[in-house]
């Protein structure tokens, strides 16, 4: 008769950095292993292409006030490749999944997730300039075009379209893609989500005028892009969200967005309570930013209820 096969016994440093599962890294270890590689690959990228951007014109260093759209669009591009690079090495070799399953299913519903997002947050911008008009905590200037040439709003206003899709692609990717499913795989949902929208928070400390309740409200803004990816079990709803978000608030209502000044369509002098408007760093750092989020939620629930009924498989499929 055959001796039953008894389990293997692990060492204790297999049980610190292998998961029980399966053989792959515990889930810390591969979000650590996917930082180092994504800072390494983009702190290089940075230095190279702002080296050469400014020998080619030097005058970028001189440029008073925010960074140059040019200089930040170039750092977005680096950016946006460390976290591409970093996250689908991360996923095929340590995870060992698919790429796809991170959310990015290419097929009909793709555009229309993304268009939807967009939409989405417009109607919220829209909802937080009308209240903040009609309390009288905005002065409407004027249009660009009645302060500069029509060609210079036109570049401006698609130069920082280009970098909002970066900025979306790039966040999404990591925060509600990599971060929130990697963490997920190793506790449960709830902890994915509210650790990632942690993350995505702090994210945010350094950008100009920060402060508790501006890392608050972007914690909640983590909340708002992690449900948007729950209940469609896709990213592209998310990064369709994100890029609107900050394109209607910063390139069109002419809000600041993240405490970034953006060259505005919509010309405008907030004056309101801070602790309302949020300024300066902007809505999400202010009480108005709740109720905008609140109609996000329903809108984004009754989009995922019409566009399939039953979320799509996700989730370390």
């Amino acid at each position: 008769m055959d001796n039953p096969q008894l389990p293997k016994t692990r060492s204790s440093l297999e049980n610190i950095f292998l998961s029980p599962d399966e053989a792959r890294l515990r889930a810390g270890w591969r979000l650590l292993l996917q930082t180092i590689l994504m800072v390494f690959i983009g702190g290089c990228l940075s230095i190279f292409l702002g080296g050469i951007l400014l020998f080619l014109n030097p005058s970028l260093l001189s440029s008073p006030g925010n960074t140059p759209p040019l200089l930040m669009l170039v750092s977005l591009i680096a950016e946006a490749f460390a976290v591409t690079v970093s996250v689908f090495l991360a996923r095929r070799f340590l995870d060992k999944r698919s790429i796809e399953s991170l959310g990015l299913k290419l097929n009909t519903w793709t555009l229309i997730d993304l268009l939807a997002g967009i939409g989405i947050t417009l109607l919220q911008m829209g909802l937080i300039y009308l209240l903040m008009s009609g309390l009288g905590w905005i002065t409407f200037q004027g249009f660009a075009w009645q302060f500069d040439p029509l060609i210079l709003v036109l570049t401006n206003t698609l130069l920082f379209f280009l970098i909002f899709i970066l900025v979306g692609w790039s966040e999404e990717l990591l925060c509600r893609g990599y971060q929130l499913q990697t963490i997920a795989s190793g506790t449960n949902l709830f902890w994915g989500v509210l650790l990632s929208s942690a993350i995505f928070g702090v994210l945010h400390i350094f950008n100009p005028g920060a402060n508790f309740a501006s890392t608050l409200g972007i914690f909640l803004a983590g909340l708002f892009f992690a449900y948007a990816y729950v209940r469609t079990r896709q990213l592209w709803l998310p990064i369709g969200m994100h890029l609107g978000w900050n394109f209607f608030e910063g390139a069109v209502f002419g809000f600041p967005v993240s405490g970034l000044d953006i060259y505005p369509v919509m010309r405008i002098q907030v004056h309101g309570p801070e602790l309302w408007t949020g300024c300066p760093f902007g809505p999400e750092a202010g009480l108005i930013v709740l109720p905008a989020l609140l109609v996000g939620v329903l809108l984004v629930y009754l989009y995922s209820c019409v566009r399939k009924g039953e979320p799509e498989p996700g989730l370390e499929s």
